[in-house]
């Protein structure tokens, strides 16, 4: 034998690997999870729920005319409080409005809000979220401190103070106060999301090949960074819609003449005893819409935690 089959052949040593999910991988992942969500029956159930409770709120002149004559503003003091009687299936309000047509009409305002806040959060915590994780210790810093500010304030005590100090509460404005409130914690979610994508092996060879910062993060990061984000976002809808109800039952949330359940319960509160109708309702309605969203929102995480499947 020749020396060289006498001699160790050489075994070719593993590179080790940063850690990282490259965008094709982050594809495939994205693709398997809404494979695995078409499989869930709950997914289906409450995005269909949630797609209908938006047409309603874009239109609701498509669903309030399907009992009664679907006009929200036309009242007749004689029915007053009445129960549901035929064509009217949800009875009278105290100024012996439709209460069918009011629920209907509400969906507007009270999704208007959860979704205006909501986005308005959003997009504060992806610009936020994303300086703090991309850039140095001290914006990374500075921005911490921000955001440890923000989160020492009660929401909902902060939005009392806060819209206690406005003279008009419409859409806009209430949507604006609870914003400023929330978004912290998706701005805490962005910054982790970022954090643990910035140095993937796909990011560090396009900053080798020379990409600038915004195309990086355009290109590589956010795009996988986005989801988590994109799933509180949906959950935070739903808390926020809470939050307008308990704000204008308390007097300092919208104010008329807006028309939201949040308004009706509020005029509820004190006939709701002999009139249950007035609360029952609306507050039916506002149940199920949080419960749609929130459901929604915690089967398309579970879809996408792969340890949850």
């Amino acid at each position: 034998m020749t020396d060289a089959a006498l001699s160790p052949q050489k075994v070719p040593q593993k590179v080790p690997v940063k850690e990282g999910t490259s965008p094709e991988a982050s594809y495939g992942a994205a693709h398997g999870a809404w494979r695995e969500l078409r499989r869930r029956p709950v997914f289906l159930l409450t995005g269909g729920c949630a797609l209908l409770l938006l047409l309603l709120a874009a239109a609701p002149g498509l669903f309030a005319g399907w009992f009664g004559h679907g006009d929200p503003t036309v009242c007749e003091l004689g029915h007053s409080a009445q129960g549901p009687a035929a064509g009217h299936p949800f009875g009278y309000d105290v100024q012996g409005c439709d209460l069918y047509a009011n629920v209907i009409h509400g969906a507007g305002a009270s999704l208007g809000v959860g979704l205006l806040a909501t986005g308005l959060g959003l997009a504060v915590a992806l610009v936020l979220g994303c300086l703090a994780g991309m850039a140095g210790r001290i914006v990374d810093s500075v921005i911490a401190r921000i955001t440890d500010v923000f989160l020492g304030f009660p929401f909902l005590l902060g939005a009392i103070v806060v819209l206690n100090s406005v003279t008009t509460r419409d859409v806009p404005t209430v949507a604006g106060v609870l914003a400023l409130f929330g978004w912290p914690t998706m701005t805490r979610v962005v910054r982790a999301s970022v954090r643990s994508v910035r140095e993937a092996d796909y990011v560090v060879m396009a900053r080798s090949l020379g990409a600038s910062q915004w195309q990086i993060v355009r290109k590589h990061v956010l795009p996988n960074a986005l989801t988590p984000v994109l799933v509180l976002a949906t959950i935070t809808v739903g808390g926020v819609i809470v939050a307008e109800a308990a704000l204008t039952f308390l007097g300092v949330g919208l104010q008329p003449p807006s028309i939201s359940w949040g308004l009706q319960l509020a005029g509820a509160q004190n006939s709701f005893q002999t009139h249950p109708h007035l609360l029952i309702f609306p507050g039916l309605f506002l149940s199920f819409t949080v419960f749609v969203l929130i459901t929604f929102g915690d089967t398309v995480r579970d879809a996408l935690d792969p340890r949850g499947r």
